[in-house]
């Protein structure tokens, strides 16, 4: 596999993250109507409401009344994560993915080593981190996690310049760079922890094929959720659990071919060797 195809879909989501990032810039400095608001709520070509299910989850806890559009761009995201793309809002979307994704490769080039075995937290914690969140925007009365987001603060610090919560990110890439391998996204993000619950059943997959693996484990060590490959070298079929993010690096780096995207049921039939 060449170099350039290698990192593929590495560079189709940078590139997307960004394009996502220049739109709402776009929309906020110049008027553009493509694409306008922010990462929790926002308008596809001024008439698609679309909003972050997550934060919509705590106004509700909060107590709050919210408008048609809110709830309508919520269970928009939800049918389209729940039903077709799985995990893809933490590695496609979200800017913070980007922060971690560079702490780690510089972790790697630094030889530091993170993420030691039970290293302060667990996979578990993230869903720790999501019942909190509600939990603390009943009592607060607003919603909590919106108010440390490093995902909103990257964002907003792109999209509106503004500098508040710079720390945070700072917080984040320190965190994932020096204390736990994956710390923030694998887990403390409760957004994170609510898109492995949605897309447990989504359509797109990551697809293996057995007989072409020659395990080596290269797609394991570059997993941002390791444990979801358990099936590698063992057995054909698809990723299936929640925790996977489609981010395509398993794909890049398998000079095997034995990894591929596919929907659910062509993944799953190779276990019966129909694909």
């Amino acid at each position: 596999m060449t170099r350039p195809l290698r990192h593929r879909y590495l560079w189709s989501r940078r590139v997307g993250q960004l394009g996502l990032l220049v739109l709402m810039a776009g929309g906020n400095f110049w008027g553009w109507q493509i694409l306008r608001g922010n990462l929790s709520q926002s308008s596809l070509l001024g008439t698609v409401p679309l909003a972050d299910p997550l934060a919509v989850l705590q106004l509700l806890a909060a107590g709050g009344l919210l408008a048609v559009d809110a709830l309508l761009g919520a269970a928009i995201a939800v049918v389209f994560y729940g039903l077709i793309g799985g995990r893809v809002f933490c590695s496609w979307v979200c800017p913070v993915n980007a922060v971690t994704d560079l702490a780690n490769w510089l972790a790697a080039r630094l030889g530091w080593r993170t993420g030691g075995p039970g290293l302060l937290l667990s996979r578990r914690s993230r869903h720790l981190a999501l019942v909190l969140t509600l939990v603390l925007s009943a009592v607060l009365g607003t919603a909590a996690f919106e108010m440390i987001s490093p995902i909103g603060f990257l964002h907003r610090g792109v999209v509106f310049g503004a500098t508040a919560g710079s720390l945070v990110v700072v917080a984040v890439f320190l965190f994932d760079l020096a204390v736990q391998k994956n710390g923030f996204c694998g887990h403390l993000c409760p957004l994170g922890a609510f898109y492995t619950l949605v897309g447990r059943f989504s359509l797109l997959r990551v697809a293996h094929d057995h007989r072409k693996c020659t395990d080596c484990l290269e797609c394991v060590r570059v997993c941002p959720e390791p444990q979801v490959l358990k099936l590698v070298g063992q057995a054909s079929g698809s990723i299936l659990p929640g925790e996977c993010t489609n981010c395509g690096r398993c794909i890049e780096v398998c000079d095997d071919d034995a990894l591929r995207f596919a929907y659910r049921k062509q993944a799953i039939s190779l276990t019966t060797g129909g694909l």
